[in-house]
């Protein structure tokens, strides 16, 4: 029997019982949509953030307390770290340590709601450098001005917010000039940042930056950091930079064995490889996940083929009593199983892709951000592959039991 009078056949017989064969099929189209989806977004996200973190420039160098994460347990740990003190900056400031130094800037998080006038937002305030950010950052404030370094020296009370936290408190009057109130301590708006959307993890209209010291001295109440960030003269002093600032925070914290450092160094490239290993564990977890879907939609085919097996009990007889092989038996019931895949898998990738563009589309809108749909070549090989591995997988053991069956048993039975 020719492989085109098998597949004809099949069709047929898959036509005759249509609604089985629907139900059977949408498994298989969840489960390669599902995955062609992931694959999409997660290469979406991966391109939006690497595009964030490689705008920023590649001389920008991350100071990170505590000991190097090595999975998502240490983070937790890190998080509370406080091994980055006010001396180890003044001591990373000294020309002599570091030479291609051209500014740092701690940063220290601010927990809290600001308030005025019975107004209260829980903006994300930092204590940081206004100045380092605008440079970094290329932002300007579009009302008022940014805090310069006398203002940190002095530990002044001033504070520059974003857009939105403008419009929270103040409505549609001016906030520059204002006093709002931070955890008790009263700060005066001297800035109002432009509408910008989200810029490197950061939401700028819902920020508000005060000066580091002053974040460190009233609020916080601590004696460290959560992070150092550094500019270089040069990306070609990046690795040569990282030497002395390894070696001078060695010297101030007393480590002689870099197994046991209390900090760590990234950099543009570690970011984007940190994110990229990141996004590929979630992806691959997600899709572990959508794999019990296809499974599961293996299995019904199989149930399917098993049914409409003993069905075609008398069928098969025939078939065998007229001179068809148990080759021919097993190749008509693994092309009906490979059929019901093929056309879900086929499914589930048009679907898949539509729903990849329609969610690049929606996030740029939402989320304010350039999400760039990219057709995942990969994620529809694998859907087709997947989906027909699936047929072949769960189409052999009915196809078996079919092949298996006595012609004059199968004649006899009602």
């Amino acid at each position: 029997m020719s492989i085109r009078h098998v597949f004809k056949i099949s069709l047929k017989t898959l036509a005759i019982h249509k609604s089985r064969s629907i139900l059977t099929i949408i498994g298989i189209v969840i489960g390669v949509t599902a995955i062609i989806v992931i694959m999409s977004v997660g290469s979406g996200a991966e391109n939006i953030i690497a595009g964030e973190i490689t705008s920023l420039g590649a001389d920008i160098i991350w100071v990170e307390p505590g000991r190097e994460p090595r999975g998502p347990s240490d983070l937790i740990t890190t998080a509370f770290s406080n091994t980055l003190k006010e001396r180890d900056v003044e001591a990373l400031k000294k020309k002599e340590n570091i030479p291609h130094l051209i500014d740092i800037a701690p940063a220290i998080t601010v927990a809290g709601s600001v308030s005025y006038m019975g107004e209260t937002y829980r903006p994300l305030t930092t204590g940081w450098s206004c100045k380092f950010f605008e440079d970094v950052f290329k932002i300007h404030p579009e009302e008022g001005i940014c805090f310069d370094e006398t203002a940190i020296r002095n530990k002044e009370k001033v504070a520059v917010i974003g857009s939105t936290v403008k419009e929270e408190l103040f409505g549609e009057s001016s906030a520059v000039g204002k006093i709002v109130r931070i955890d008790g301590e009263s700060f005066k708006v001297i800035g109002v940042f432009p509408p910008k959307g989200q810029i490197f993890f950061y939401d700028v209209g819902k920020m508000m930056l005060i000066p580091y010291s002053t974040a460190r001295t009233y609020i916080s109440g601590t004696d460290y950091y959560n992070e150092l960030w550094i500019r270089v003269d040069s990306v070609d002093a990046i690795t040569a930079t990282i030497n002395d600032i390894e070696r001078t925070l060695r010297e101030m914290h007393g480590i002689t064995d870099p197994e046991k450092d209390d900090f760590y160094i990234l950099t543009q490239q570690n970011l984007l490889d940190q994110v990229g290993s990141i996004l590929d564990i979630l992806t691959a977890a997600v899709a572990s996940i959508v794999a019990i879907a296809l499974v599961v939609g293996g299995v019904g085919v199989m149930n399917i083929m098993l049914v409409s097996v003993t069905e075609r009990t008398r069928e098969i007889g025939l078939r065998k009593a007229v001179g068809a092989t148990n080759k021919d038996v097993v190749l008509q019931f693994m092309a009906e199983a490979v059929i019901l895949t093929f056309i879900g898998g086929a499914i589930g990738i048009l679907l898949g892709v539509t729903l990849s563009y329609i969610a690049a589309v929606v996030a740029t809108k939402m989320l304010g951000v350039s999400w760039s749909f990219t057709f995942p070549f990969f994620a529809v090989a694998l859907g087709f592959f997947v989906s027909t591995a699936v047929g072949l997988i769960f189409g052999i053991y009915p196809a078996r039991q079919a092949a298996k069956k006595s012609p004059i048993e199968a004649l006899r039975y009602e």
